[in-house]
């Protein structure tokens, strides 16, 4: 099954108010429930989520996430990790004609070790705002670090205020914020950026 895009017909907002892996903290967030269509079910990665109309946001995807991807009619994906992308997930993106954009951020699990280069971020934010690449998902391991820091700069791009940016942020991140990603966002510098496309929404504030 492939939706148009904008057809978001098979997502169901809910609160997952349990998790198996400690590290997501037993966190509360939206999320997306898996549903059933005719061919099966469709199961979002981690911390899956829409940013804005045709960008989304998630963990690493599997294989069993495959048969959801298809449904968002994706042209794109950033990918945030250096690590080499796997066999299978390569293979989805070429039977789908998927274009893969990675930017090799490391990541650490010590705070005072995690560096942002901004020059990296100004480039996968340039890929998000141009119109070809989209529908398009964001994703690095867990959806929340650098997923959101990226996410957080593209907000600061829609004028967000900073205590929506860093409360986005935090659904995420829980207990694991990170002060040098906060402190990163609050410092990002978006004036060598244009008006946010017509994609963008506005402020919540």
């Amino acid at each position: 099954m492939r939706l148009e895009n904008g057809d978001r017909s098979t997502c169901h907002p809910i609160v997952n108010s349990s998790s198996d892996d400690e590290d997501d903290g037993g966190l509360l967030r939206e999320s997306y429930s898996p549903v059933l269509d005719g061919e099966g079910l469709l199961v979002p990665p981690l911390n899956f989520a829409m940013v804005d109309y045709g960008v989304f946001r998630s963990g690493f995807p599997d294989t069993a996430n495959f048969a959801f991807l298809q449904t968002l009619g994706l042209r794109s994906i950033i990918y945030l990790c250096p690590e080499r992308y796997p066999e299978a997930n390569v293979e989805f993106l070429n039977a789908n004609g998927i274009h893969l954009f990675q930017f090799a951020i490391e990541g650490s699990k010590e705070p005072p070790l995690v560096n942002i280069p901004e020059e990296t971020i100004k480039e996968a934010l340039r890929v998000v705002l141009d119109e070809k690449n989209r529908p398009l998902l964001i994703h690095c391991k867990r959806g929340k670090h650098r997923t959101g820091s990226l996410v957080g700069c593209l907000r600061k791009l829609q004028k967000w205020c900073l205590t929506s940016i860093f409360d986005e942020y935090q659904r995420y991140a829980a207990e694991k914020t990170r002060v040098s990603d906060l402190r990163f966002m609050e410092l990002f510098d978006i004036s060598g950026f244009k008006q946010p496309p017509t994609f963008c929404s506005h402020s919540p504030n």
